[in-house]
């Protein structure tokens, strides 16, 4: 909490000297090579060299041309120049500049300026050095301003993350408020392991371009490469209103990369800690003269060890392969088709804890063997995006994606023998599939009701998976715990034990109106109807069982806009998330239902340099599934409630400082279950406070390109086990960064875990899971 209010602090301190100081960068005067090109990229370029904040409308600049700048400008200079010809000026605001389209002369008088609005499909608007989104589609499918949804909405973006070297989507999300990743510590698979506000969202809160990713029956689950996207939404609460099935924390929106006339052009190429080499491409432009044809190309290819060597030093290692092409075709004036490709090969060792010793504590020994235990994820997803405007303002919006998903793993299960010194060893081997089809179809607009104006949205999804697991097991030879032996020959298992295939098939009818009264006033209610139907296949066992659910869920949420860019808010959401299996009388699982009350303030000034948001929310998760520890028995009788508080912001403090800044307290507890023992108790590996904070100054004053960067995590207690008896403290790592950028390259040197604390992320399950060690990480980019 200390950090968290460290950042407020700072914030407050700063800003009235820093507006004084941005005052007398404007007038200084300063050299500049700024080539011609996309006017979007041209801009940024020069804000970035002027260490000035500027908010514009990307998707209103495509097609744009600037002449470039070359010479010493102050900056407004520099942007007259920039913007010549553009029908476009760049105005200052206190705390920076906002870009604005110029009115053109017309007979008769002036003609009024053009509305600038962003389409459900385009980018975020992002402001504040690059770090502030002033708008999202995630948690309404419409274009709606941060500001106007009563719903807690965070937006990390392709800036924030290159800012701070991460490579992995949890890497980036750990420093989100209301979000926990990878509670099993260090995982050199880097899956996305996620949970929200408490609750797992590793089976229902993966989307991408607003479409589910379904995951497997057991270990397949979703593996994102962050290089493919241009930015993250995490919608937190229930969600079924907007997305359908899905747990009570929330949805994780992965937003690709998509061709744009601005979009950046680069290679780039990393060396870093544990022998990490990896390069990368992100190319495109126009295969047409008038840009109706927009390409573009994001592949990577990264070779890494990972921090974990078994005993005998072998480290383990990660291979990955991405390739995502998309064209964008502007079929008409009212109609564009984007087509999106993507193919992902991961290839990494597979044993993911140290084993524990008879005496309860961590050894270096690990149970499989480097040359067996290994796990292949293989994913090839093809969609588009079609969106037609109608006369009169409405739009007609279908997103579809297919994607297949495999995986082939190769592990070892052990246990400990009564001598506590021989781990008895079974060897496995798992493949896993899934097919999975989603499809999205709406149409929105905007109606005048006497004073009220509303924009409506239908719409209906679809989503048809197949998942299918088989499992062989076999005897492995015994390891030695005080003299493991490695590189032994294990036998390819050949004894079938598992054998399941599930299908389920959700159709989902959904409606929205997002009211403005007057000038202040937003209600926005929403309601949607859901079938879905699950069909468990024990192909093994000779059994099969189908389900059929249907669920009505809703969302009412009020906020009003107090002016000067704060908006307080109100809201009620809902969610329901399917069961599969039957209790020991043979009844069929119902649905689990989430329901929350939430209550927040939201404050975003007009010049975009800062975004701030707090809410306290109130979650609870009814007919949960909960086991009997004396029996095993199912019983659908549990209750989980989730409360807290989370704080965020994001600003453009000076014109040379930045600051992120996060905390949450989160109070969760399991109201009633079949195990006595964890009634009343937080559930285990979950953290009840984190915060995180990170400062970012470009420091051209002592030499021009040169940028410096560092923050700090904390991450607070978690329990061992559901009775709460035993718990692992908490901790915080310090991060750091530093910065060159001169003409077309960029040169980043990125620290995590600067100064290398050895901590454990938790302990459960009989297990201890290290946390991550000190990475270093040397970024090059060439941008042309």
């Amino acid at each position: 909490m200390h950090v968290a209010c460290l950042g407020w602090l700072a914030w407050a301190a700063v800003l009235p000297a820093a507006q004084a100081q941005g005052q007398r960068v404007e007038r200084q005067v300063a050299s500049y090579d700024i080539p011609a090109g996309p006017l979007a990229d041209a801009l940024n370029r020069f804000a970035q060299q002027a260490q000035v904040a500027i908010v514009m409308d990307a998707a209103s600049l495509k097609g744009l041309q600037s002449p470039g700048l070359k010479g010493s400008y102050t900056v407004e200079e520099g942007f007259s120049g920039l913007l010549k010809g553009s029908g476009h000026a760049a105005a200052r605001t206190p705390a920076g500049y906002v870009l604005r389209p110029q009115a053109a002369p017309a007979a008769g008088g002036d003609a009024p300026l053009p509305e600038v609005r962003v389409t459900a499909d385009a980018q975020s608007e992002i402001s504040g050095g690059g770090y502030v989104a002033r708008r999202a589609v995630t948690a309404t499918k419409t274009d709606t301003p941060l500001l106007e949804v009563p719903q807690s909405v965070s937006v990390i973006t392709a800036q924030e993350v290159e800012d701070k070297g991460a490579t992995t989507l949890t890497d980036i999300l750990a420093q989100t408020p209301g979000v926990t990743v990878n509670p099993y510590g260090f995982d050199s698979r880097a899956p996305d392991w996620v949970a929200l506000r408490g609750f797992d969202s590793w089976y229902t809160g993966s989307y991408r371009d607003g479409l589910i990713q379904t995951v497997g029956v057991t270990f397949l689950g979703v593996q994102t490469e962050l290089y493919g996207l241009e930015r993250i939404e995490v919608l937190r609460g229930p969600s079924s209103v907007m997305f359908g099935k899905g747990d009570a924390g929330g949805v994780v929106n992965r937003v690709s990369k998509l061709p744009s006339a601005d979009a950046p052009r680069e290679i780039n190429v990393q060396l870093g800690s544990f022998d990490r080499r990896q390069v990368a491409a992100d190319v495109g432009g126009k295969l047409d003269e008038d840009g109706k044809l927009l390409w573009r190309v994001v592949g990577l290819d990264l070779d890494t060890g990972t921090q974990e060597r078994y005993p005998n030093g072998e480290r383990m290692t990660r291979k990955r392969q991405y390739f995502a092409p998309s064209l964008r075709w502007q079929i008409s004036p009212r109609t564009s088709l984007v087509l999106q490709a993507e193919s992902l090969r991961d290839d990494a060792s597979d044993d993911v804890q140290f084993i524990t010793g008879a005496n309860g504590l961590p050894t270096s020994v690990k149970e499989g063997d480097p040359s067996y235990s290994r796990i292949k994820t293989d994913t090839d997803a093809f969609g588009y995006q079609l969106e037609h405007r109608f006369d009169g303002g409405w739009t007609l919006r279908q997103k579809a994606r297919y994607a297949y998903r495999s995986m082939d793993k190769h592990h070892i299960q052990s246990s400990l023998d009564t001598d506590g010194v021989t781990l008895l060893r079974q060897a496995r081997h798992d493949r896993e599939t899934v097919n999975d089809l989603a499809v999205d179809t709406s149409l929105a607009g905007e109606v005048g009701l006497g004073p009220s104006r509303h924009r409506l949205l239908f719409g209906v999804d679809y989503n048809h998976s197949r998942a299918s697991w088989w499992r062989n097991t076999g005897a492995a030879p015994s390891l030695d715990m005080n003299n493991p032996v490695y590189g032994v020959l294990i036998p390819e298992p050949q004894t079938p034990a598992g054998n399941i295939r599930l299908t389920t098939t959700q159709l989902g009818v959904y409606a929205q109106d997002q009211m403005a009264f007057g000038e202040a006033w937003r209600l926005t209610l929403g309601g949607r109807y859901d079938k879905v139907k699950s069909d468990n296949d024990d192909r093994l066992n000779v059994t099969r069982s189908t389900q059929q659910d249907e669920a009505f869920s809703g969302r009412i949420g009020i906020n009003y806009l107090l002016g000067g860019g704060w908006s307080p808010y109100i809201s009620h959401s809902e969610s329901f998330l399917p069961n599969v299996g039957a209790d020991v009388a043979g009844r069929a699982f119902t649905p689990s239902r989430a329901r929350q009350d939430e209550v927040g303030i939201k404050y975003m000034p007009a010049d975009g340099s800062v975004s701030f948001s707090a809410a306290l929310f109130d979650l609870i998760k009814t007919a949960v599934v909960s086991y009997d520890p004396d029996t095993f028995e199912a019983r659908q009788i549990g209750r989980v409630r989730s409360r807290g508080l989370e704080l965020e912001a994001k600003a453009a403090l000076t014109r040379r400082l930045r600051m992120i800044a996060s905390f949450t307290a989160l109070d969760i507890k399991v109201q009633d279950s079949a195990d006595p023992s964890e009634i009343g108790k937080t559930p285990m590996l979950t953290p009840q406070r984190s915060a995180a904070l990170w400062f970012d100054y470009a420091a051209d004053a002592w030499l021009p390109g040169l940028s410096l960067g560092g923050g700090a995590r904390h991450v607070g207690k978690n329990w061992d086990d559901a009775a709460n008896t035993g718990s692992q403290p908490s901790y915080t790592l310090v991060d750091a960064a530093i910065r060159y950028e001169t003409g077309p390259w960029k040169f980043a040197l990125n620290a995590s875990n600067l100064f290398d604390r050895r901590y454990y992320a938790g302990h459960g399950y009989g297990s201890w899971y290290r946390g991550a060690e000190r990475s270093v990480l040397l970024t090059a980019r060439y941008g042309f």
